[in-house]
C-alpha cells in the first residue's frame, strides 16, 4: 500500500509563493507519473502539474511560468513550487501517484488560499 502525505499550503497575499511537498511512503514498486492536483470551491479536481517516469515534466498552462514540478528519486518526494500566486490558485491541493498499471493513490490535500 502507498501512502501519500503533503505539507507546506498556507495563507498567501496575491504574488507571494509557496512550495508544496508530497512524500510517498509503503510498499512502492514501480511508479509511472506523480502529479499535483488542485479543486477550488465549487470546481471539478484539475491537473495543475505531473511528473512523469523517466523525468519529464509538464504544467497546465494556467500555471506555466508560475509553478515548478521536480522530484526527488532517492527521497521519493516531488513538489511544486508556486511563485507569482493569484487568487484564482486558491483551493485543495493533491497529489497523486499513478502506478504503471493505472492504479491511483491520492494524498488528503493541503489547502492553498491566495487572498488579500
Amino acid at each position: 500500500q502507498v501512502q501519500l502525505m503533503e505539507s507546506g499550503g498556507g495563507w498567501v497575499q496575491p504574488g507571494g509563493s509557496l512550495r508544496l511537498s508530497c512524500a510517498a511512503t509503503g510498499t512502492i514498486f514501480n511508479i509511472d507519473a506523480m502529479n499535483w492536483y488542485r479543486q477550488a470551491p465549487g470546481k471539478e479536481r484539475e491537473l495543475v502539474a505531473g511528473w512523469r517516469y523517466g523525468g519529464d515534466t509538464n504544467c497546465d498552462d494556467s500555471v506555466k511560468g508560475r509553478f515548478t514540478i521536480s522530484r526527488d528519486n532517492g527521497k521519493n518526494t516531488v513538489d511544486l513550487q508556486l511563485n507569482n500566486l493569484e487568487p484564482e490558485d486558491t483551493g485543495v491541493y493533491y497529489c497523486n501517484l499513478r502506478t504503471p498499471g493505472g492504479r491511483n493513490f491520492w494524498g488528503q490535500g493541503t489547502q492553498v488560499t491566495v487572498s488579500s
